[in-house]
């Protein structure tokens, strides 16, 4: 038996990175994945067939996160496609960094609304059947850089720690109806956003890392999969840190 069999996920912005991970983790181990993207359907559809594969349901969803009638949308059309959801992972988010001597408003808003906002629109929107069914498990992506800040990522560092905040706010709200909420704050994750940095950094970033790598898509997923399966139901307003080590 698989770790998540028969269950059903909501995973947004999975049609690429850490959010691709994710879905393709909680497909391999039996859960039916449903999916948000914004920009790519390409990259989208390429998913979807590539979850399908695996012998589950999946299906994708061109949705806006930051949108607040769009993530209640997109809930009752999960609903209606595949019957029920047990678990969310608000995954979906962007990064506008600079000093904040430079940021303009509207690059602070932008990261806010994607980031945080967008965890506060469809946990709103999946309170409710989650509610009825007396469980579920809500599994939020943060970052390393929401607990120590980083220069440069002001907004997005607020964005994050903002996440773990309202993480740890559900799960004392909701935990009486057995339903779970966590984070998993992930630190130096080596993706094709990454790959754009130069070769020297990366080398330093990962010499700086107890274990000597950078994280990759998988590794986070599996503490995904982990906070989504019965393995974790005494678990809940954790952050665990997918970061090598470094935060200690």
């Amino acid at each position: 038996m698989k770790l998540l069999q028969n269950q059903t996920v909501i995973v947004t912005g999975a049609s690429r990175g850490i959010g691709r991970g994710i879905a393709l983790k909680l497909a391999e181990q039996g859960a039916n994945v449903a999916f948000t993207y914004l920009s790519s359907e390409a990259k989208a559809k390429e998913l979807e067939a590539e979850i399908a594969a695996k012998g589950v349901k999946a299906k994708a969803y061109h949705s806006d996160a930051a949108d607040y009638k769009a993530a209640e949308q997109l809930v009752t059309d999960v609903l209606a496609d595949f019957g029920k959801i047990d678990t969310l992972v608000n995954n979906a988010g962007i990064t506008k960094d600079g000093l904040l001597m430079r940021m303009s408003e509207e690059q602070f808003d932008a990261v806010i609304k994607a980031n945080l906002k967008s965890v506060f629109n469809l946990t709103k929107a999946i309170q409710r059947p989650m509610l009825k069914e007396r469980k579920g498990s809500i599994i939020n992506i943060t970052s390393v850089v929401g607990i120590r800040g980083n220069a440069g990522q002001s907004n997005y560092a607020a964005s994050k720690a903002g996440i773990i905040g309202f993480t740890k706010s559900i799960a004392l709200e909701l935990g009486s109806r057995n339903i779970r909420c966590n984070a998993v704050a992930p630190g130096f994750i080596e993706t094709e956003m990454t790959g754009a940095l130069d070769e020297k950094v990366v080398a330093q970033w990962r010499e700086s890392i107890p274990l000597k790598r950078g994280g990759t898509a998988d590794d986070v997923a599996g503490a995904v999969a982990f906070l989504a399966s019965d393995w974790s139901t005494y678990i809940t307003g954790q952050v665990i840190q997918v970061c090598g080590g470094m935060l200690t």
